[in-house]
C-alpha cells in the first residue's frame, strides 16, 4: 500500500494533548449546550469522551459562561477549549479559569485586545488557536483579492501569526476555514507550505450529519492524503457525538490514523456468490469492540475478489456459496457460507492479539 508523509510541525501542548509533530492527529469536536449550564454541557461532554473525543471546546460568549468554566474544567476528562469571539474579557476570564487553550479570531478584535490575550496566555503557558474562516477576512484582503479566497485566507492568518511572533508567542495553532471546499483544500495547502505551526483542519457550515459526513470528505480528504492536518473537526449540525465517528471514518479512509478494524467490500454486482451485504453486518457487528488496525475485505466474487482479498490483513474471497479465507496474501482455507462470519471473526481476534 501506499504511505503519507506526514508534513513536519512544531508540536503544540493542550493539556495532557500534544498535537503536531509526529503525534496522532487529534479528533475534537465542540458542546451544544448553553457553557453556563454545567450540568447539561458536563453531560455532553461525557459522552463525547465515551465516544473517542480527545480535546473538546466550549463556547464562552460572555461572563456567565465565563464564571461556568473552573466547574467544567475541574471534572472534564479531556482539555477544555475555550470559544471567544469579539470579548477579550471573556479570553482573560477563561484563562484565569484554567482553559487548556483559547481560540480566537482576530479579525474579531480589536489590535490591543489581541495582544492582551497573547501576553495572558504566554504567561499561562497555554497555547490560542489563531482561526481565520471565510466570514472573517479583512476588508482590505478582501478588496485585494477579489474576495475571502485562499490567498486572502492565508494572508489574514500570516497577518496574525506575525503579530504573535513579534510578541514573543509561539504556541499557536492555525486554522482557515471556508464552507467552500476548494477554498478549503487551497488554503491549507499554501498555509501548510508557509507556516511551521499545527494546523486545525475542518470545514466550517458543512452541513447536516448525511450530507456534512460527504463534504468535509471532499474538503478535508485531499489534506490528509498530503500528510496535512494535526487535529480534526467535523461539523455536523445536531448531536456533537456524530461528529466523533465522522472523524474517525475518514480518519481511517485516508489511512492517517486506524484505531479499529477497517472493513471493506466489493459493491454487490450480480457476479457476487455469497451475501455480502449480510457478511460485512455481521463481521461490523461482532468486532466493534476490537481496537487493532486491520483491515479486511469481503468479496463476493472470483473477478477481482482474489486479488483484492489478498491485499488486506484479512479477506476472503466468495463464490458457490463459500469463500477462500486470506491472510496477509496466504490462503488459509475454505469455508462454507455458514462459517464465514465466525471464521473470520475468529482469525481477527488472533491476529489482534499477535
Amino acid at each position: 500500500m501506499e504511505h503519507v508523509t506526514r508534513r513536519e510541525t512544531t508540536p503544540v501542548r493542550i493539556g495532557a494533548v500534544a498535537i503536531g509533530g509526529t503525534h496522532p492527529i487529534a479528533v475534537q469536536s465542540m458542546t451544544t449546550t448553553p457553557t453556563e449550564d454545567v450540568a447539561a454541557t458536563m453531560a455532553q461532554v461525557l459522552r463525547l469522551a465515551a465516544a473517542g473525543c480527545e480535546i473538546v471546546r466550549v463556547a464562552v460568549p460572555h461572563p456567565k459562561a465565563v464564571r461556568a468554566l473552573p466547574a467544567l474544567v475541574a471534572e472534564c476528562p479531556m482539555p477544555l477549549v475555550a470559544d471567544i469571539h469579539f470579548r477579550a474579557d471573556c479570553a482573560l476570564g477563561a484563562i484565569e479559569a484554567g482553559a487548556a487553550k483559547i481560540r480566537i479570531n482576530p479579525g474579531n478584535m480589536e489590535p490591543d485586545a489581541f495582544l492582551r490575550v497573547l501576553d495572558a496566555a504566554g504567561a499561562r503557558g497555554i497555547a490560542v488557536r489563531i482561526g481565520v474562516n471565510s466570514g472573517s477576512v479583512p476588508m482590505d484582503l478582501i478588496e485585494a483579492f477579489g474576495g475571502p479566497t485562499p490567498d486572502a485566507l492565508v494572508e489574514a492568518a500570516a497577518r496574525y501569526v506575525a503579530v504573535a511572533e513579534r510578541r514573543g508567542f509561539t504556541s499557536i495553532v492555525l486554522s482557515l476555514k471556508s464552507s467552500d471546499t476548494l477554498c478549503n483544500l487551497r488554503a491549507y495547502r499554501r498555509a501548510a507550505d508557509r507556516f511551521p505551526y499545527p494546523l486545525h483542519i475542518g470545514v466550517t457550515e458543512a452541513g447536516d450529519a448525511d450530507y456534512g459526513r460527504i463534504k468535509s470528505a471532499a474538503g478535508l480528504g485531499g489534506l490528509l492524503l498530503d500528510g496535512i492536518g494535526d487535529t480534526i473537526r467535523i461539523s455536523l449540525v445536531g448531536d456533537p457525538v456524530k461528529e466523533i465517528e465522522a472523524a474517525y471514518d475518514l480518519l481511517k479512509a485516508t489511512g492517517r490514523r486506524i484505531l479499529t478494524p477497517e472493513i471493506v467490500a466489493c459493491p454487490t454486482c450480480a457476479r457476487r456468490g455469497i451475501d455480502v451485504e449480510a457478511i460485512v453486518a455481521e463481521v461490523k457487528a461482532a468486532l466493534k469492540d476490537l481496537r487493532a488496525p486491520l483491515r479486511i475485505a469481503i468479496c463476493g466474487c472470483v473477478v477481482n475478489g482474489p486479488g483484492e482479498a489478498r491485499e488486506a490483513d484479512l479477506g476472503i474471497a466468495g463464490g458457490g456459496g463459500e469463500g477462500v479465507l486470506f491472510r496477509r496474501g496466504k490462503t488459509l482455507m475454505k469455508v462454507p457460507e455458514s462459517k464465514l462470519v465466525e471464521t473470520l471473526v475468529a482469525e481477527a481476534r488472533k491476529l489482534a492479539r499477535e
